[in-house]
Formats: C-alpha cells, structure tokens, sequence
C-alpha cells in the first residue's frame, strides 16, 4: 500500500514538474534577428531580463536564412530584419501579425579596411575601388540574399564602380562574416554597417557611403503569426521603448521617435 502511494506520489511529483517546465519555456521569448543587432540585442535582453522581465533568447543571422527558416516552422516570437524586403516576404505570407510592424531603427553604410592597412577613401562617382583592391577580394553579404549586400550593390551601381568590382566580390553568408574577413586581413576592404565597423577594433573606417546611393537601411521588427502572447507584447513594447532606445543609439543606430 505504502509503495503504492509512493509511486502515485511520484507520478504527480513529474507531472507537476513537467508542466512547470513547459510554462517556463512557454513564456520564454525567441528573437530571430539579423547578425548586425547581436552586439545590441545581447545587451537590451540581458538589461531586459535584470529588469525583471521574460528570458529572451536569440537566433542571428542572415535576415534572408532566418526568414526561411520561419517560413518553415521554426518557432520565432519576434524577427528582426536588415531591410524591408524579408519582411514584406514573411507579411506576404501571413506569417507576422499586422500592427506589430514597425522600422525604427537606421543604420550606415561603410567601407572598411584591416586596422593593420588604414587608409581614406573618397567614396564619389567613378572612385578606383576595383585599382584599391587589386588581386584581393572586397567583402560583402551576397547581393543575392544578404541585405547588407543589396545595399552594397546599390551603391556602387550608383556610383558607377559596380561592373568594375563584382567579380572581385567575396559573397559570404551575413555582414558579420564579411567583417570576419576583413578582421583576419583575409580581404583587403569589406563594405559593412557602421554599427558592425563600431564593435570591431580590428577594422578601419576608409570612408561612409552617401545615403542617397542606396536604400536607406532599416530594421522591421514584427511578431510572428501564431506566436503573440503577452510576454511577446512586452518585449516588443521594451523593444521600441526608451530604455532599449537609449542603447541603441548608443551602438551606433539611428532611432525613430
């Protein structure tokens, strides 16, 4: 009888516990977001988090692969985009809630160099960026997927250096690697955000590219259909509120009002 109880007892004891589990991780909150916000992210979830606020966990990457990824299935709250473009893919395809879109955040375009090999670029018409590159490769995010890449694009199609330096593109797969690149001195100049040139003290700045020569370069931030509860509410809300502002700005980000 006794060992009867017992085992009831325990039987409640892990239905109890699981269920617990299952809450916790239930009003945990999952960001997917482009590799060019994890610096800032990390920070706002973690002051978020000593706030007393929900556990926020991060996924980076390439805009394009994470809204792939959602596309598929995978369980985002919130997704944090580089442009506009993935977005309207996921908002195409009723996977983000209407009204929780928003584009506050702004960011710059720059070349970069390795700290070992800083120089000035006049970014204008018709600058030799092809001549400054030599046998060496300029690193970008793929023009094909990566908005940092697009941007990239466009600018130098405006300037009218792209014919002259495409084939000298290393494609890689996010902005971050690109830095990467430019970091180990494995690609003489590399085109990121200002804000990813900020966070490195292994790149030079050699020159902002004119805003006029590309799409301005901004962040949506949405939640993902099926996934709004009031926990995501909340860090949405953090998100586009003063606290979170304040640290953007201070890694370099513009922000909307």
């Amino acid at each position: 009888m006794l060992m009867r109880l017992m085992r009831h007892f325990l039987r409640v004891l892990a239905i109890a516990l699981a269920f617990s589990a299952s809450t916790a991780t239930a009003q945990d909150v999952t960001v997917f977001a482009a590799a060019s916000l994890t610096n800032v992210l990390e920070q706002i979830g973690k002051r978020y988090r000593e706030e007393g606020g929900t556990p926020v966990k991060f996924s980076f990457a390439a805009s394009s692969t994470l809204a792939k990824q959602i596309e598929s299935g995978a369980e985002a709250d919130i997704f944090a985009s580089a442009d506009e473009q993935w977005m309207d893919y996921l908002a195409q395809r009723g996977l983000i809630v209407e009204g929780t879109r928003a584009s506050r955040l702004g960011n710059t375009l720059v070349l970069i160099t390795p700290i070992s090999q800083p120089r000035s670029v006049d970014i204008k018409p018709g600058f030799d960026l092809a001549g400054m590159i030599g046998d060496g490769r300029l690193a970008t995010g793929d023009p094909a997927h990566v908005p940092v890449g697009r941007y990239a694009e466009q600018a130098l199609t405006k300037l009218g250096v792209w014919p002259a330096v495409a084939h000298k593109l290393a494609r890689t797969e996010s902005v971050r690697a690109a830095l990467a690149l430019v970091e180990r001195g494995e690609a003489p100049f590399g085109i990121v955000y200002g804000t990813d040139a900020a966070i490195s003290p292994k790149v030079h700045v050699a020159g902002t590219f004119p805003a006029d020569t590309h799409t301005p370069i901004t962040y949506p931030i949405a939640i993902i259909a099926k996934r709004d509860r009031p926990e995501v509410r909340r860090f949405l809300q953090y998100l586009n509120g003063p606290e979170a502002g304040a640290v953007f700005r201070a890694a370099g980000f513009s922000v909307k009002q």
